[in-house]
């Protein structure tokens, strides 16, 4: 489990001769100091969420190399990644079961969602997690040009047992597919007390259908800030992806950033750190 940074992310990540140790250095943190999420149950747990649509690995030049990906969020050090366009044995990347390999690169956890089967194997999402994975479960959402499910995850964040639940999700492709994918989504969660934390590539704008039914339904969207086009990565004039957390009060905002990389893959990650706030025992 990792130790979240205090600095500022906004940085050019990949740069192909580095080390992953010597590229954290020129962002500006470390990769030392690993330690467990928050336990003194006197403070609020802190982590971070990484949302990053890695295009099955394959960069902006088209070159797939995993390793890439695994330097970024190495880099980024999140306790929690939720990963879009994810391939499981799949002939266009040569069988690779994706998520498991990134797990293996990162150190973390991984559980794959398959949204439907493709050239031999099973394309959909992964989560990757530095914290122990209760439970996971691929809601089915309506279909778009594409199949499309949501994976959520039940995460334990410190030894007394506070449990999250993260779900990656990649709605697609019009926006009324879109908007049918999100309203079944906020069905599904309708009556979970649990703190969410949702994120991914939403295919949606900020002024959107999709991203006013979320906030409607008790979503929060945090400010991005200046610095929030996600999409092209290498020439961005969109912002599509996003992290959103339920309920608001459950959560304080550290910061969030839209990382600056602009060849491993199309879109720019977006990392969150946050603090997950004790209920008030009056209420």
């Amino acid at each position: 489990m990792k130790q979240l940074r205090s600095s500022r992310f906004r940085t050019s990540l990949w740069l192909p001769l580095l080390t992953t140790a010597v590229l954290a250095a020129q962002s500006g943190f470390g990769l030392a100091h690993r330690a467990a999420v928050v336990e003194d149950t006197n403070q609020a747990a802190t982590l971070s969420i990484l949302a990053y649509n890695i295009r099955h690995g394959a960069g902006n030049d088209d070159i797939v190399d995993l390793s890439r990906a695994a330097s970024v969020i190495n880099a980024l050090d999140p306790d929690i990644v939720t990963l879009q366009e994810v391939d499981s044995a799949v002939d266009r990347t040569e069988g690779v079961d994706q998520a498991t390999v990134l797990g293996e690169l990162t150190g973390m956890g991984s559980v794959f969602g398959a949204f439907f089967d493709y050239q031999g194997g099973r394309y959909g999402m992964a989560i990757l997690s530095d914290l122990p994975i209760v439970s996971h479960e691929n809601y089915r959402l309506p279909d778009g040009l594409e199949p499309r499910t949501a994976l959520a995850t039940k995460i334990r964040l410190t030894e007394s047992s506070d449990e999250i639940i993260v779900i990656g999700i990649h709605l697609y492709a019009t926006a009324e597919e879109r908007y049918a994918q999100a309203s079944r989504l906020i069905e599904i969660l309708r009556e979970e007390t649990t703190p969410i934390i949702l994120a991914g590539d939403f295919n949606s704008t900020p002024d959107s259908e999709v991203v006013d039914l979320f906030k409607q339904a008790g979503w929060h969207v945090p400010d991005k800030g200046e610095d929030h086009l996600t999409f092209r990565s290498d020439d961005p004039d969109r912002e599509i992806d996003y992290v959103m957390v339920r309920p608001k009060e459950r959560f304080e905002i550290d910061k969030l950033d839209v990382i600056d990389e602009p060849l491993v893959s199309d879109h720019r990650p977006v990392l969150l750190q946050l603090r997950l706030l004790e209920l008030d025992q009056d209420d």
